[in-house]
């Protein structure tokens, strides 16, 4: 299982799975994560956290804890 934590930057990626429950979960997919989507990996700052991402043509920084719920192919 991948995470998108784990995606190096300028990769493109594609959401399998939502981890998670509840509040976190519905706050990620009201972002537009969801599953199918294709994420582009912009940028991750000095120390990972934030991660900056592309989905359904803007950006989104996420927090590490947050990416490691996204499980990506």
């Amino acid at each position: 299982m991948k995470t998108l934590r784990e995606a190096k930057v300028g990769e493109t990626v594609k959401v399998v799975k939502l981890h998670g429950a509840g509040a976190v979960k519905r706050r990620i997919m009201d972002m537009g994560v969801t599953k199918g989507v294709e994420v582009y990996v912009r940028k991750v700052a000095p120390l990972g956290d934030p991660i900056e991402v592309t989905v359904r043509s803007y950006e989104l920084s996420l927090r590490k804890a947050d990416a490691e719920m996204i499980e990506i192919e």
